[in-house]
Formats: structure tokens, sequence, C-alpha cells
């Protein structure tokens, strides 16, 4: 059928058109996605959300002719980038139009050292030396890996390696670019300097641009279009004001809203403003408190709230873990850890956070034997790491690692639980009590027949943890728990954690996420350069500026909102959408319904508009 003049030219609009798409992965029964009708205009960054298990990985997958060229399956429909039919295009051939960068970065670096791996592609498609290096720079420095050109790949970090996955790409000089969660790994810092290296990419080459992303307020302000994947299709398209304030959707559909829309939303369940008047933004939503808070009125006596205080530890409490003068050098003689000292009680819930490449994952592994130290001795309910063997340390420090995929490899969920239980000598009635009681425990009890990479990832996250805690430890380390998670997941993961530490499990987490410390845990260890940089209550340490500055990591959002709020004699700090909600009730202001004196910004403004 011939197209229209109209229709050709929009074609040419478009970087991407997809129409009626259908596939089935092979053996699967039935679609992953359905009826996807999608086109992106060139030049525009449009963000894809759902729930994990949602279609939208495998829709990424789509777009660079991995589906069906690589991975086969039932597919219909037609997919064209950048003007090619990705079905009769070779994969190499696409590369050079669109760049993408896997979830996990591991996936894509084949370098040994960064300078290696971000020239990779480059060097495929034979350009001159000069035009790679200079390539190979440019993207480093976007990424914020400039000067790590000779590190090995294999002791960057996490975060580290997801910025060299991107940079990999970015260097291959794409017109469209399709990033699936490329930010889950990073620390808060990281996560904005990213999306900010993804805005001048934008302006300097008209770039196109799809995100799969869970962190609504990374793409709030810079998004044009929001497209929401449930179960394979697109339930939801339109701009991020129209779709960010419909709170209660978002939930339902496994998406964590933004916590001032959250607490938008709290003051709407109080009568006390519209649902068309939900912030989406620092700025905005202090303006609506402040209208509610009317300013006539006298201050009131401080608020008093319920929190999520620190737990009630004593010296009388024994501590399970102490580390002293700890450093560790890695094999090409760089420092990781320096001159450590902490003790940990049992029954703390501790954070341990920093930027990428602090060291926190390597400190973290000297608990359960799995690194020993160069320097120093680290003690673990009595035990010297040193003169004990991993395997030795398992029954009392439980280690989850942050890709559960690195320590699964049975061919059911049940043999994946009672492998730790058989090493351990355990008999055959404990083995089966202790499966029985920890597939109740993490609700994986309708699964154990199951083969783990049927699984999704937030339950594959689950049986990862559920074979350490089938073993009893006393001390759990888990690395970035909610990474990848949909709001669903993380709230899961993070309700089973908090009700072991309410049993007496002393938690140690790695974590990236500000509201998920603010939310869980009871004391926070910043790690900056491989040292401690301060040890003190999250409460305490999201009023730190200078620390928080130092340690490249932004408070969360109610942190935020409270100290710009100070001047009301709220009196607090409030951590979560619910406190700060109680603390403005609690306030005793008079709280004034004036809807025509809030201002909500204009499209455009200080909120993404359309």
């Amino acid at each position: 059928m011939e197209l229209s003049r109209r229709e050709v030219k929009k074609a040419m609009e478009n970087a991407v058109e997809i129409v009626d798409l259908w596939y089935r992965y092979r053996q699967a029964e039935k679609q992953v996605l359905k009826h996807i009708n999608l086109n992106i205009e060139r030049g525009n960054f449009v963000v894809v959300m759902g729930a994990n298990g949602a279609g939208k990985s495998t829709l990424s997958l789509c777009l660079n002719g991995l589906i069906p060229q690589l991975l086969e399956g039932e597919l219909s429909g037609s997919v064209t980038v950048a003007e090619q039919d990705v079905s009769r295009q070779p994969v190499q051939v696409l590369a050079r139009s669109i760049g993408l960068v896997f979830q996990d970065p591991e996936t894509q670096i084949f370098g040994r050292t960064v300078e290696e791996d971000t020239a990779f592609g480059p060097r495929n498609l034979a350009l001159p030396e000069a035009e790679i290096e200079r390539r190979v720079a440019e993207a480093l420095e976007l990424v914020s890996l400039k000067g790590y050109n000779q590190r090995n790949t294999s002791e960057l970090s996490g975060g580290e390696k997801q910025r060299l996955a991107v940079a990999g790409v970015l260097a291959m000089g794409p017109k469209i670019l399709v990033l699936d969660e490329p930010a889950s790994e990073l620390d808060p810092q990281g996560r904005v300097d990213l999306y900010a290296a993804l805005d001048e990419l934008r302006r300097r080459r008209n770039l196109t641009i799809l995100v799969i992303e869970h962190n609504v307020e990374d793409v709030s302000e810079r998004a044009d279009e929001v497209v929401i994947l449930h179960e394979g299709e697109i339930v939801r398209r339109g701009c991020p004001a129209d779709i960010f304030r419909k709170v209660e959707f978002l939930k339902e559909l496994g998406i964590k809203p933004l916590p001032v829309s959250e607490l938008g939303w709290e003051l709407v369940q109080h009568g006390l403003i519209s649902s068309e008047e939900i912030p989406l933004s620092l700025s905005t939503a202090a303006k609506v408190v402040r209208e509610l808070a009317g300013r006539r009125s006298q201050p009131s006596a401080q608020a008093r709230v319920t929190t999520n205080g620190p737990i009630a530890n004593t010296e009388e409490t024994p501590v399970l873990l102490t580390v002293s003068g700890l450093v560790h050098r890695y094999p090409s003689g760089q420092t990781a850890v320096k001159d450590i000292n902490l003790s940990i009680r049992e029954g703390e819930f501790v954070a341990l956070i920093g930027p990428n490449g602090a060291g926190k994952t390597t400190l973290a592994k000297h608990f359960n034997g799995l690194l020993k130290p160069s320097a120093g001795d680290v003690i673990v309910d009595g035990m010297n790491t040193r003169q004990v063997e991993t395997a030795g340390l398992a029954q009392t420090v439980g280690y989850v690692f942050q890709n559960p995929d690195h320590q699964i490899f049975a061919v059911s969920v049940e043999k994946e639980i009672e492998y730790g239980l058989k090493n351990a000598g355990l008999g055959q009635q404990e083995i089966k009590n202790r499966l029985d009681w920890v597939l109740d425990l993490t609700g994986l009890q309708e699964h154990r027949s199951d083969h783990p990479f049927t699984l999704g990832k937030g339950k594959r996250q689950l049986l990862a943890t559920a074979s350490i805690l089938a073993l009893k430890p006393k001390l759990l380390v888990i690395d970035e728990p909610t990474t990848g998670l949909d709001w669903n997941g993380t709230q899961d993961i993070m309700n089973f954690i908090t009700e072991l530490n309410r049993y007496g499990t002393t938690i140690i987490m790695i974590t990236h996420d500000m509201e998920i410390v603010a939310g869980y845990a009871r004391r926070a260890i910043v790690l900056h350069q491989g040292r401690i940089l301060c040890d003190a209550e999250p409460r305490t340490l999201f009023t730190d500026t200078k620390v928080m500055q130092e340690a490249s990591l932004v408070p969360p959002q109610m942190a935020g909102l409270s100290r710009d709020l100070a001047d009301l004699g709220l009196g607090e700090t409030f951590l979560t959408p619910v406190e700060l909600c109680q603390g403005i009730l609690a306030a005793g202001r008079r709280l004034v319904r004036v809807p025509a004196q809030i201002q909500v910004p204009a499209q455009g403004e200080e909120e993404a508009g359309c």
C-alpha cells in the first residue's frame, strides 16, 4: 500500500515506529508483548515504566534486532528504527544507529581495562585510531570515569561497571539510545550526573533516548512522554505531569510514586488539597505546605510524630562484629579500604552507604571471609576471619550478593536451599524442617519445584536470601537488596528483612537508595574513598550538609523538604511522607483550604509538562 505524503513525512520524523507488535519466547505459555503500538519522535526522551515482568526489557531487545534475530520466538508486527526494519538488518548494522545498555552491565563488558572496553565498539567499526581515542575520552568523561582508563574492569564496583557499560555504547555514536535501568547501581550523585550527561547528549546530537526506569525522581522533569506497560500491554501513555500525579494508579502497577506526590496524596486524603494540586517537585511541595500552614498564624510547639527511631541497643548488648585497623589491597595494588574501625552489636539494622567505589562491598566481604585483611583484624562472634575459612563462618554470617544470579545454580528452588544445609552437615530431618520453615517464611512454598530462573527478579532475590537464612545466621549482609525491583518487590524484600531484624537477626544492608535508608535503617555508616566518613542515625546524617556533599549523597525528598520548611516551626527532620503529613497535622497551625493561592507551576516551568 502506497503511503501518503503526510505519512511519509511523519515516518521520517519518527526515530522508532512499532506497529501491532506481539512476541512470545520459545516454549513460553503466553505472549510477553501484546498489541504494542508506539512511535517515538526524533530527539525525544521517552520513559518506559512498569512492574517486573511487564515486558519492558523484552521491548528493548526488539529495538536492536536481538529479538527476533538471536532470541527466537513467535513474533508478529513490525519494528522500524532509524528507518530500518529490525527484522531484516543484521544486529551489527543496527548497532551503528541504535545503542542498547543492558540491565546487567557485566553482560556487555569485554575489555581487560576500562579503556580497552570502551574502545571495543569503535574498533569493530574500523574507525581511525585518533577517532577511537577521541570517542573513548569523551564517553568516559560523560559518565564520570575520566582517569579510570587503565583500571582493571574486574576491580570496578557495580556502579562503576554500569557507567562503563554506558560509556561503551556512547562511544559507538548511536542516533538512538536505549537504556535498561542505567542508573540502578549508581550512587545518588552518580544518578544525577548520568542523567545530566544524557541531557547534554540530547542537546549536542539531537539524540533520541528511551529509558526503562523504576525511579520516577530521575525522569519526572526531563521526560517528554511516559509509557506504562502492564502484563505486556501499554495501559497508559502521556506527559509526566498527568501520569505521576496518579499516586494510587502507580502503586497498583508496581511503580513507586515521587515522595512529594505521596505527601500530596496524604494531604488529599485529609481533604486539604485536590488531586490536581499534588506536587511533583520539592519547590511546589514547599509552596503547598506553606499555603496550608497559614502564614498569619503563630508558630506552634514542636510537632511530635511517630517515627522509626533507633533500635534500643545499650552498652550491655553484645558486640557481634568488630573491625580493627582494617586495610585491604587488591592484587593490582589498589587500596580499597583503609583504617576501618567499627563495632556492630547484636540486633542492629545498619545501612552501609557511600559513592560508587567507596569500598562498601569490599568491606562487607571481610565479614564472612570472602576477602582477608591486608592489615588489621575482623572479629565475628569471637572468631578472627584470618583464622577461619568462609565455610566455617557461614552459619554465623550470611551474605546475599548484589546480583542474586551470582549465587543461584541448582535446578529447583528446593535444591538451591538444601545445598547449603547439606554442606553444613545437618541431618535429614533438620534439613526438612528448615526447608519448610524458610519456604513458608519467604512465601516461596508454591515455587519449591520451580527452576530458579523461571522466577522474576524479586523472587530470585528472595530465594538467594532464603538459601542463606536457612543456615540461621546471626548476621545477614545483603548487598543492594532492591536493585532492579519494582515497588511491590522492593516492599516485599524490605518488609521481609525488617521482620528478620525484629526477630533478632543483625542486618548490614549496602544500598544507594536513600529512601530505603530513611524508611528502614537505624544506623548509617558512610564510606568515602575507603574510609568511614560518618557513623550516625539517618535522621542526623541527612541534616549534615557537609558530609552529604562530600560523600556524593542526596538526602531523601522528605528530609530536603523538612529543611526547606524549617522556618515553619515543625521542629523535625521528617523521613517519610506519612511522617511529614503527621507533622503538619500535629503542628497545631490553622490549616486553610485555599486552592486559589496554591500556584501549581505552568507546563515547562518547575514541573514536567506535556
